[in-house]
């Protein structure tokens, strides 16, 4: 059985956990909350995990088999990079965090130190395989373009620039590099970041962010050019029903990295 401690429990942790609720080789320990959210989350936790416990931080005594981050950005630094130099792997769903200048050297640095591994999930995009193989071979152009309704917009920088309420045609709302965009709408371009690490780079990968009427979904869309060819790659993901800006596929992601992850132990 695959012991789990998780960061977070609003939308894409409890979502995770109502999937798993029932899977016989995962086992939820723990859920670490800000104390503000303790009495929310046990509510939640009750119904979801009756067994987990809910607490603030990992105590020196606790080593789960596996941490993931499930919190947004502010965890990566409170939580997973104390956990990885104490050698507990980990898993990190806010790949947009790591536009942050020297965070990825941070997270490789306490994995070496902690002689354990960090695994970067894919979330919300796919053909990230292809992306990292034809890196290898040589990348021209990378460019991520992310389409969503205009109020999943809403509480972003765009909600000031726009009246997001009333578009009538797509618009858009951000041009500009991968490190820009994760920085700007991080709750909305952890895909431009994802794609930006396995291919050319935060600096060096191109995106585009339209507010589009026309859309009921999150449209994500990639083109990419090198020495192997080409390819493009269009994704129409749902939202979750509890927050429109994420992607329902980013919560199966998880599920699908843990699964992976507790069958490889029961073998």
């Amino acid at each position: 059985m695959l012991h789990i401690s998780m960061i977070g429990c609003g939308a894409i942790g409890s979502g995770v956990m109502g999937l798993l609720k029932n899977d016989p080789e995962v086992h939820f320990d723990m859920v670490i909350v800000p104390d503000t959210y303790i009495d929310n989350t046990r509510k939640i936790v009750a119904e979801l995990a009756p067994s987990a416990r809910v607490v603030t931080h990992l105590e020196g005594q606790d080593k789960p088999d596996l941490l993931i981050e499930c919190a947004g950005h502010q965890a990566i630094e409170q939580h997973i990079i104390p956990a990885l130099k104490r050698g507990i792997p980990c898993m990190v769903v806010s790949i947009g965090a790591l536009s942050e200048l020297g965070l990825i050297e941070k997270l490789e640095d306490a994995a070496r130190e902690g002689k354990t591994q960090v695994e970067l999930l894919s979330g919300a995009i796919g053909a990230i395989d292809a992306l990292s193989a034809a890196k290898i071979g040589g990348l021209d152009s990378v460019v991520y373009t992310g389409r969503k309704p205009p109020l999943a917009w809403k509480d972003t920088p765009a909600d000031g620039l726009f009246d997001l309420q009333n578009l009538t045609t797509e618009t858009v709302i951000f041009e500009g590099t991968a490190r820009e965009a994760a920085r700007l709408y991080p709750k909305n371009a952890n895909v431009a970041a994802t794609v930006s690490l396995a291919g050319l780079g935060l600096d060096h990968t191109k995106v585009r962010l339209y507010a589009d009427p026309a859309v009921q979904e999150n449209v994500h869309h990639i083109e990419v050019t090198g020495a192997f060819g080409g390819f493009e790659l269009t994704m129409r993901g749902k939202p979750l029903a509890s927050n429109p800006k994420t992607s329902a596929l980013t919560v199966f992601s998880v599920v699908r990295a843990l699964g992976n992850r507790a069958h490889a132990l029961s073998i």
